[in-house]
């Protein structure tokens, strides 16, 4: 397990970039995975990663495991590397937007 300042270090930037509520992704998670013919069970919709996010979420920070830091860790990774990037093709931001969204950071949420 994390030092006590690496972990107050990762859990406020987790909680930095996953500016979404438990809520907020929940919902967003179902409307992605929704299609015309099929839809996931609630509990099931979106990738796993995006799952484990919501889990996150409704955790305190000392109820995390190595596993839930590790998750952590690749949010914060991917959503700094993704909002870092400058001059983002216009085709691209929706998809983008999208993409991070199922990690629980929306870039137009202020």
């Amino acid at each position: 397990m994390a030092d006590a300042l690496e972990l107050d270090a990762l859990w406020e930037d987790f909680h930095r970039v996953v500016n979404m509520t438990s809520a907020e992704l929940a919902d967003w998670l179902r409307v992605r995975d929704s299609g015309e013919l099929t839809e996931p069970l609630p509990d099931d919709a979106g990738p796993p990663l995006g799952q484990h996010v919501l889990a996150i979420l409704q955790k305190r920070r000392t109820d995390l495991t190595e596993d839930d830091l590790r998750a952590m860790r690749k949010v914060v990774d991917t959503v700094t590397s993704r909002t870092d990037l400058e001059n983002e093709p216009e085709a691209e931001d929706t998809r983008l937007r999208h993409r991070l969204m199922t990690v629980g950071h929306d870039p137009l949420k202020p």
